[in-house]
């Protein structure tokens, strides 16, 4: 049940025009936006899962600009950090403008919690920008939630009114998608209700220099792509392999070119992707693994069958290509 509405009403800028003419502090976040179906094709090769067929792609990472939406909450009387407001809510409710089926025609919408969205260190922000320019079309004019280290599912395009709710909200997409089940469960025996809504997205890494299956030219062989993990957890390593898990090297990390990442330096972005680069040789055939570390020493699942689920969410398994050494076509 709605507590109340906040504010409605986004379409014609009447959200942003409140932040403005209040005058609440702009603030810049870097920060990686993670679909729970990234690399939900690695898992359909397992058995097949219900989902759009996402590779390693379905993630990005931008600089967003706005407003903190627990200062937008303290100008209501909404003190940060809070746990529950004096009349019982414990959730903030966001939502959009944008239509959907699942909902029946209705708005799409997703809550977090009141405790994150009142916490100033969580970072969640109003966005008005994306890398210094204003947010386009397609990323959610003219205003959209960023939460941070969460699934992207939660950082609601199009903003067009946000609530406070006692429960968490009860849309399609909190309720009826992006929950994590074992193996065992399938369409016949699925109940929803036995599981939380996802958030927070787990360690996660793939290789982007390298498609399976690559022919390289003989001699060393530069190996790059990004890892991220969710909650602000930084990388604190990422491994790589030239022989299918055998043996391993350490890649480099770093967030910006030239300046080697520290993940709990205070020059590092905590909510961003950290990219990493090896040189290796490799023999005439190669399979190439990559799998990273968090700060929390959370480690990527060897195997994407301990992890398989009918949904396809949250493939972390370590990420595999084929290569072999000769002479392209080309």
């Amino acid at each position: 049940m709605s507590l109340f509405i906040i504010f409605q009403g986004c379409l014609n800028f009447g959200l942003i025009l409140f932040v403005n003419n209040r005058k609440l502090p702009k603030y810049t976040v870097t920060a990686t936006l993670q679909c729970a179906g990234n690399r939900r094709t690695a898992m359909s090769k397992t058995l097949k899962v219900k989902g759009v067929g996402w590779d390693i792609s379905a993630i990005g990472n931008a600089v967003w600009g706005g407003a903190k939406l627990a200062d937008v909450l303290e100008l209501i009387g909404i003190n940060k950090p809070s746990q529950i407001t004096p009349s019982g809510g414990k959730h903030v409710e966001f939502i959009s403008i944008d239509k959907c089926k699942e909902e029946n025609g209705g708005p799409y919408k997703a809550s977090i919690p009141l405790s994150q969205a009142t916490n100033p260190e969580a970072d969640v922000l109003l966005a008005y920008e994306m890398n210094g320019e204003p947010l386009n079309r397609d990323h959610g004019y003219p205003l959209r939630v960023i939460v941070p280290g969460v699934i992207g599912a939660r950082s609601v395009k199009w903003l067009d009114s946000i609530n406070i709710l006692a429960e968490e909200c009860q849309g399609f997409f909190m309720q009826r998608d992006y929950k994590m089940f074992p193996p065992s469960v399938n369409w016949d025996n699925i109940n929803w209700s036995t599981r939380r809504p996802q958030m927070d997205f787990p360690v996660q890494s793939a290789i982007c220099s390298l498609e399976d299956v690559n022919v390289v030219k003989p001699g060393k062989i530069t190996i790059k792509g990004y890892a991220v993990s969710g909650g602000g957890r930084g990388i604190e390593r990422v491994d790589v392999s030239v022989d299918g898990g055998k043996t391993w090297m350490e890649a480099s990390r770093f967030q910006k070119a030239g300046v080697p990442y520290t993940s709990d330096d205070a020059s590092s972005d905590k909510w961003a992707w950290v990219l990493f680069k090896v040189e290796a040789d490799i023999p005439m055939s190669a399979e190439i693994v990559a799998k990273a570390v968090d700060t929390a020493a959370n480690v990527q699942p060897e195997d994407v069958e301990v992890i398989w689920n009918l949904r396809g969410i949250l493939n972390t398994s370590w990420h595999r290509v084929h290569v072999r050494v000769g002479h392209s076509s080309m």
